[in-house]
């Protein structure tokens, strides 16, 4: 596996929905992804997948068939595709994951 340093203080925040908001770091072929959840998070259903590890709080992944809850250290692995859609809300005040994904 890949190490990475990345000096994250110094990258923007971005916020692609409400309730969310996340800094990218570019590595060759691979983005690394530190996401902030919040309790003001949008519910919507996601068919993208995502591979990465929860860093601080509790998040609750809502699948069709069951719910699934993650906690700090816990790895979070979602397969792409329709079959997979998900839902995700947060437990705390704070959810931060961090992900590593194709760029």
């Amino acid at each position: 596996m890949s190490r990475y340093r990345v000096d994250f203080d110094s990258l923007p925040w971005r916020s692609p929905m409400g309730g969310v908001r996340c800094k990218v770091s570019r590595h060759n072929d691979r983005q690394l992804r530190l996401v902030e959840y919040t309790t003001a998070m949008d519910e919507h259903w996601c068919d993208k997948g995502h591979a990465g590890c929860v860093l601080d709080g509790r998040l609750e992944v809502k699948f069709a068939d069951e719910v699934v809850v993650f906690g700090p250290g816990d790895g979070i692995f979602i397969p792409t595709g329709s079959d997979h859609r998900h839902m995700a809300r947060v437990l705390t005040d704070v959810v931060r994951v961090m992900f590593v994904e194709d760029a």
